[in-house]
């Protein structure tokens, strides 16, 4: 919240130059910068918040060029082509992650803006302002001290502290609900505490050293807990309670992390059986790393090459999801351009936002930004009717700045401040306040994308859960053979284990998503929450089969083999079903 506030510095002293227009770029870019920004490392931020910053003042520059292009921003014909064709190019490559998803959507948006927001500087200084306003936001990410330290070391490195502790956390979780109903729940999330560890420690360096001592420390001791996490998850996987003392030892490594010390004495063992004997050893060979940290980094995820991500953006799923944005960015601009003569731009960038996926179901989503926006603008009005000036618009921006970071919690609230900071800074960017022509445009882009949403499109539907359970399917295939294939190598399996939970995490968040969607989306993915079950059981089924082979003997034992065999089995039927 306090780096939201500061936020506003940009625009204070555009305020104060007396020339509140260059302040609203910069303003802009910072609070599409604080809607990226959420908790966790510093260095990972810099991905997250950085790369949508600069696709945005990419956006921004050629929204301003195609304006000019078309003789002030307005055509029936030529802008809709041309917002169709880049929301099928950003809408395809949204569908390959998280950080590829902000980026689409800023460069809509932006593109949007450019074209239709009338402001008297010039494209290039528009998109360094905007450049600007992102880039201070990420300074204060990078320099104000968290509000969360418990020990010692770099207050740098905060967030990848807290991210491996939970990780030993999740690991002691799992060990105490072994045996009872809340197991698999807490098998997956030791999986989310790793995914999130991984890209915790993943993100670039912004010095010319590879690491430092505490750095490397982190890293080899986030290295440990892969070990830590195979043990635990065979044991819940047998299903027999355990000693309450088993789960002693992550706890206190876990405490060791947060205070940036040795782990200290650790619980006597309990080596009776395979899955307890890799647990024990595990933590011993832990336990040396936090004693006597040494190493290069480890742990890392890598990020695809470019020809993966393309691969990705231009698969089924990718096709499909970039068809609807071009279709609703299309279709909108074609509408607000009939519609106005000028400041057509909200309708089009409203649509933008809405046919965004990872804000939730359709439904859910329009709903949100429906009763957001009413309120937002409600709001807004008050405040225009009661005061006048800039000053008033530059405290409602710095507020709305300070809210968007709890706002993110829910899309409703996120919209409702969002409007009434994006007014303020039409009003400061020389437009009239028009609040309620804005609820008009808002419940425009609601029905628009609605529309498209469930609009029947050529080939099957249901391609993203279709996409994200082939990923998994085949991640999970790749580990069981290095295990089967390759036992002893613990280093490329415990990266396949990784891969094998990340996919699989995946593909049950497509799966509930789509299951939350209209029934006559939801139906598309009928039977693939049975997909996910059968390979979650094969997955944990193989890292059991690799502690037998690590701790027990040189071959897999039958039992093992005979259980692989009818998993193996039971996947190929239940993969069959959502495949007809």
């Amino acid at each position: 919240m306090l780096r939201g506030a500061l936020a506003a510095v940009p625009l204070l002293m555009s305020v104060l130059a007396e020339r509140p227009t260059a302040g609203v770029p910069a303003a802009l870019g910072a609070m599409l910068a604080g809607i990226n920004d959420r908790p966790g490392s510093r260095r990972a931020s810099v991905t997250r918040l950085g790369v949508p910053a600069l696709a945005g003042s990419a956006g921004l520059l050629l929204g301003t060029m195609i304006a000019s292009a078309v003789g002030g921003g307005r055509s029936l014909v030529v802008l809709p082509l041309l917002f169709g064709l880049l929301g099928l190019v950003a809408g395809a490559v949204s569908s390959t992650g998280p950080v590829a998803s902000a980026c689409g959507t800023q460069v809509m948006v932006t593109v949007v803006i450019g074209a239709g927001m009338p402001l008297p500087e010039p494209g290039p200084v528009r998109a360094l302002l905007f450049l600007a306003g992102a880039g201070w936001l990420l300074l204060l990410r990078l320099l104000l001290p968290s509000n969360s330290r418990t020990g010692g070391g770099p207050y740098r490195l905060d967030g990848e502290r807290q991210a491996v502790a939970a990780v030993y956390e999740a690991v002691a979780r799992l060990l105490r609900a072994t045996g009872g109903p809340h197991a698999r729940a807490e098998r997956a999330a030791l999986s989310a505490a790793l995914d999130q560890a991984q890209d915790a420690l993943a993100g670039p360096r912004l010095r010319r050293r590879a690491s430092s001592g505490a750095e490397r420390r982190l890293h080899a001791q986030y290295a440990a807990a892969f070990p830590l996490a195979e043990a635990a998850t065979a044991l819940a996987w047998a299903g027999e309670p355990l000693p309450a003392r088993v789960a002693e030892g992550p706890g206190r490594l876990a405490d060791a992390v947060r205070a940036g010390g040795p782990c200290g004495p650790l619980p006597a063992p309990a080596r009776t059986d395979a899955g307890l004997r890799a647990l024990d050893d595990a933590l011993l060979r832990a336990a040396s790393v936090f004693d006597r940290p040494s190493g290069a980094p480890q742990g890392a995820r890598k990020g695809g090459s470019p020809v993966s991500v393309l691969r990705r953006a231009w698969n089924a799923a990718g096709r499909e999801y970039g068809l609807r944005v071009a279709l609703c960015c299309a279709t909108s601009t074609v509408v607000a351009q009939w519609l106005h003569h000028d400041h057509w731009y909200w309708l089009p960038a409203t649509t933008v936002f809405l046919v965004k996926p990872d804000l939730g179901p359709l439904l859910s989503r329009v709903l949100c930004r429906a009763v957001g926006t009413v309120v937002g603008a409600a709001v807004f009005g008050v405040l225009a009717l009661m005061v006048s000036g800039p000053w008033p618009l530059f405290a409602a921006v710095t507020l709305c700045g300070a809210l968007l970071p709890v706002a993110t919690r829910h899309f409703a609230v996120q919209t409702a401040v969002v409007t009434v900071l994006v007014l303020s800074l039409v009003m400061l960017g020389g437009e009239p306040p028009a609040s309620w022509r804005r609820v008009v445009e808002s419940l425009l882009a609601c029905a628009t994308v609605l529309l498209v949403g469930h609009l029947p499109l050529p080939g099957r539907r249901g391609n993203t859960v279709r996409a994200a359970l082939d990923t998994a399917v085949g991640a999970a295939h790749r580990y069981l053979g290095h295990v089967l294939n390759s036992p002893q190598d613990q280093t490329g399996r415990g990266a396949l284990r990784r891969e094998a939970y990340r996919s699989l995490a995946a593909a049950r968040t497509a799966i509930d998503l789509s299951a939350a969607e209209l029934p006559a989306v939801a139906r598309h993915s009928a039977g693939s929450d049975g997909v996910a079950g059968a390979l979650e059981r094969l997955i944990d089924t193989t890292t059991a089969c690799a502690v037998q082979l690590d701790h027990r003997a040189a071959e897999l034992p039958p039992a093992h083999a005979e259980l692989l065999a009818a998993q193996l089995s039971e996947l190929d039927r239940a993969w069959a079903v959502p495949a007809r």
